[in-house]
């Protein structure tokens, strides 16, 4: 099973916007989803601070500050994105 990460912080929408749009599509495709204050630990902050919201795949950095859909589902499912024309 797959799994998403969030690395987030308190105040930020773009946060709040991610993981609405990861966790979902983490569900949709019964995959693990948490969230990391990244705030709470000084190396996280450093290597994410500026970043935030980051998304993780398996503990690989899939994005940042937005999540695409389409490439997370894709990502979780081991199916290519689509092709946008």
């Amino acid at each position: 099973m797959s799994s998403v990460t969030v690395y987030t912080r308190a105040g930020c929408h773009l946060c709040e916007v991610a993981i609405a749009t990861a966790a979902r599509i983490a569900e949709d495709t019964g995959s693990a989803f948490t969230t990391v204050d990244v705030d709470a630990d000084p190396e996280d902050q450093a290597e994410y601070g500026d970043l935030v919201p980051v998304i993780l795949v398996d503990d690989r950095v899939h994005g940042y500050y937005q999540v695409d859909p389409d490439r997370l589902r894709a990502a979780l499912t081991d199916r290519p994105p689509p092709t946008k024309s």
